[in-house]
């Protein structure tokens, strides 16, 4: 009766296991701005990767990295994202912001196209600038 239970005990524990070994891919980069000016120490970062093939829906995001920034520029973030997700012929980006308290501090202002099919090279470098005060 025992050896029984432990056999399903084992079957079920590698049935789950085999449930969460989704294969992803990553991202690996860094997120840089010009200015010679501290970030304050409330300050988020947040990096997405997305669909951006559609002009007239919006961008589908395949992974998000959000969070408070430790240290200052360049600022490191690590993507990961389910390659059955990307669609061939798809045009994929990757973009970020700083915020600090909701305002926003710094975006990307350019595209930063990434081919997830090729194996665009990293780490990559996104840099984004200020945002005018209001």
């Amino acid at each position: 009766m025992k050896k029984l239970l432990v056999l399903g005990l084992a079957a079920l524990l590698g049935a789950c296991s085999s449930m969460n070994s989704t294969p992803h891919a990553t991202l690996d980069g860094e997120v840089f701005y010009l200015q010679r000016i501290a970030l304050p120490p409330t300050a988020t970062l947040e990096v997405s990767l997305q669909d951006i093939s559609l002009a007239d829906a919006p961008a589908v995001t395949l992974a998000k990295q959000s969070g408070q920034i430790k240290g200052q520029v360049p600022l490191p973030f690590h993507l990961s994202y389910d390659p059955a997700q990307v669609k061939p012929g798809h045009t994929y980006a990757v973009s970020a912001r700083i915020e600090d308290n909701g305002q926003l501090l710094f975006i990307t202002t350019e595209r930063n196209s990434v081919d997830l099919n090729d194996k665009t090279p990293q780490p990559l470098r996104l840099r984004v600038d200020q945002v005018p005060a209001s």
